[in-house]
């Protein structure tokens, strides 16, 4: 029989059996943990010492690629994970949420990473503010890695993807991990990092592996470190009060219970399509993975008139759907994670039936289906019936499992008042086809909840569903759902990252961020930037362009070209009556003369222009006027190489264009792609 193992300062530790693990479908023993102890001080001290220095000799990009080419490697082998992951009760489709899902969100992180974070290890939080009159001393922000060591612990119900989430922000911030997954399915993260260890790509340290207990973990961590969470607000509450991290103020991010739910909005009536995606997608949350999803619809409000309505559509949806073993044909609901998860959510459900209608239940014809499923950790679909709404225990009560609560409601804003007394979750859904509606809820949703989906027919050709936390997208809730936050694209890799506000001179500002600051010095270029390979191309280089004096013929023929014959530009009495007392120019004749001033016509290394940031038209260019500008590479992004394209990176160059007096008359920044030399 497999003994798990942990993965500790480069070795894997555990050779006794100790706790049998059984599969969900059949009670047969899986794996066992392993009965030796965890020496955390050498864990700590080789992530620390080992790890840490190994990450910071490499940068945001270095690490944004080794994130692609293991998602790359995970998935080629993702079958082996599927066969591991069977014993969990999943089913296929489930599956897939864990580990592909988990894989699809390193490629995620590794694509942010590529495209929003610079070659080196301090990102820049601009704009930068003017502390001075003259601009000789800025301020700005810069997040650089925390030079700690995370703490994930996570979940029992999505033991890949839970990993992989949490791992892929921290490993891009350059902060190495300790991972303690839930025990009960321990052996699909255990496989998980055997494969990563195995790809030879993490190096060393940078992830390590707690099968068992914590023990005196939380006593060796530091002020640098963080801790993240996923499980019960119970234990939360216990891990968040140790003493150590209230003593260290060490950041800890928890998602705990949430008990979520979805509305049916009054205006939705059985002959709506909104009705029937209501109905779906209830009944979609409670059987994916067998309802055990942080996510899953646990309340489920719906106007008085139509509760009949919906029970019965309910009922109608639920008995179709086949449980049982997942390996079995047809089979679309396994089994709950274990047996002890099986007796848990029989003891909620009885607490919650005690004030509650059962609609439907393990007495009406449950029979899972599969060898050996008696000894396997099924539970039916359950559907209660709450009639007095606001007094119902399932605003308190979490059944993690196939279980939802019906609520009805009078008026809409006694249905946005229940949504409140879950005090805090994860994720809400609104059913409407009535975008008035969707307005007033969101605002009292946002305010209790940290995801909303928005459903309606419109949404449904493409709907991710209610229950699933996307990389790009904040997944996290106020008060009982824990107060932390997973995901959120590049806001999940800043919170392993210490922002710290710099002060000084421009020059000095741009040195510190890699990024030039207006007014820093510059280096004026013999040969025109754009002239330059990416390589060859340094922050700071800049060239300061000849003249051109706009005429009353450049703003006639520029309204001419784009039909633009706004009243400031033609009418020579309505613009003596306007706040700039004469004709002024078009500001994107401006914009486009700026172009041609600083334009370098030849092929060359500059590949394109694909972008314009941070327009503002400042001081208006009047006839007569003589305008300059001045191109200043602002910043780089290194690209890593494609078969498709040749070599290249991505320029930023600021652009400052001044009129005859100094004064700034337009402010961007153009992004262009930019040839590496050839090697």
């Amino acid at each position: 029989m497999n003994t798990l193992q942990s993965y500790i300062a480069g070795r894997w530790v555990g050779t006794r059996a100790a706790k049998p693990l059984a599969s969900a479908i059949n009670g047969r023993v899986v794996a066992h943990t392993h009965e030796e102890g965890l020496d955390f001080a050498e864990a700590m001290a080789y992530a620390r010492g080992t790890a840490l220095p190994s990450l910071l000799r490499t940068h945001f990009q270095d690490r944004a690629r080794v994130l692609k080419a293991l998602a790359a490697y995970l998935l080629e082998r993702k079958e082996t994970l599927y066969a591991i992951s069977a014993h969990t009760g999943a089913t296929r489709s489930d599956s897939w949420i864990d580990i592909e899902g988990g894989i699809g969100t390193l490629f995620a992180y590794a694509s942010i990473g590529g495209k929003d974070l610079p070659s080196s290890n301090v990102l820049h939080e601009g704009p930068p503010m003017r502390l001075g009159a003259n601009n000789h001393f800025i301020g700005s922000h810069v997040l650089v890695p925390k030079r700690g060591v995370a703490l994930h612990i996570n979940a029992f119900n999505f033991p890949m993807w839970g990993m992989l989430e949490k791992f892929a922000p921290s490993f891009l911030a350059g902060m190495p991990c300790l991972v303690k997954p839930a025990t009960a399915t321990s052996y699909v993260a255990e496989a998980c990092v055997r494969l990563i260890v195995e790809s030879g790509l993490v190096p060393t340290g940078a992830l390590q592996l707690i099968i068992g207990g914590t023990g005196d973990l939380f006593e060796r961590l530091d002020e640098a470190d963080v801790v993240t969470f996923t499980g019960s607000a119970d234990t939360a509450l216990q891990l968040k009060a140790h003493p150590n991290l209230l003593r260290k103020s060490i950041p800890f991010h928890a998602v705990a219970d949430s008990l979520n739910c979805a509305i049916l909005a009054p205006d939705v009536t059985p002959d709506d399509p909104e009705f029937e995606l209501f109905i779906k997608e209830v009944a979609r949350e409670m059987t994916a993975k067998a309802g055990q999803k942080c996510t899953a619809i646990r309340r489920t409000i719906v106007p008085r008139h139509l509760v009949d309505a919906v029970g019965s559509a309910l009922k109608a949806r639920l008995a179709k759907t086949v449980v049982g073993d997942p390996a079995v044909e047809g089979v679309r609901m396994g089994a709950l994670a274990s047996k002890a998860q099986q007796a848990d959510v029989g003891e909620r459900v009885a607490q919650l039936a005690a004030q509650c209608e059962v609609l439907l239940s393990a007495r009406d014809g449950f029979a899972p289906k599969g060898e050996g499923v008696g000894d396997g950790a099924f539970f039916a679909p359950t559907l209660l019936l709450a009639r007095d709404a606001a007094a119902s225990d399932a605003h308190h009560v979490e059944a993690f499992g196939p279980v939802t609560t019906l609520m009805p409601y009078g008026d809409f804003d006694e249905a946005l008042h229940l949504a409140t007394l879950g005090r805090g979750s994860l994720v809400g859904t609104v059913c409407t086809k009535t975008p008035a509606l969707a307005a007033q809820a969101v605002p009292t949703f946002a305010a209790w909840h940290g995801r909303m989906l928005v459903l309606n027919r419109e949404a449904a050709l493409e709907n991710t569903g209610h229950g699933s936390p996307l990389p790009k997208l904040k997944h996290g809730g106020p008060g009982r759902a824990g107060g932390g936050e997973e995901l959120g694209g590049l806001r999940a890799v800043k919170h392993y990252l210490q922002r710290c506000a710099v002060q000084g001179s421009p020059t000095m500002i741009s040195a510190v961020t890699g990024e030039y600051q207006r007014g820093g010095a510059v280096t004026e270029s013999e040969v025109h930037p754009f002239r330059r390979c990416f390589e060859d191309v340094e922050v700071g280089m800049s060239l300061l362009t000849h003249r051109r004096t706009v005429g009353e013929a450049d703003i006639v023929a520029f309204g001419g070209l784009s039909g633009d014959y706004f009243y400031m530009h033609f009418d020579e009495v309505a613009a003596k009556e306007s706040p700039f007392g004469k004709r002024i120019a078009h500001g994107y004749f401006v914009l486009s003369a700026a172009a041609g001033l600083f334009v370098s016509p030849a092929p060359g290394p500059v590949l394109a222009n694909y972008g314009l940031e941070n327009l503002r038209f400042v001081t208006p260019v009047a006839i007569g006027d003589t305008i300059q500008a001045r191109l200043t590479a602002k910043r780089k992004i290194d690209r890593p190489p494609r078969d498709d394209q040749p070599a290249q990176g991505v320029i930023g160059w600021d652009v400052a264009v001044t009129n005859q007096r100094g004064e700034l008359c337009a402010s961007y920044e153009i992004l262009t792609l930019v040839a590496k030399r050839v090697r």
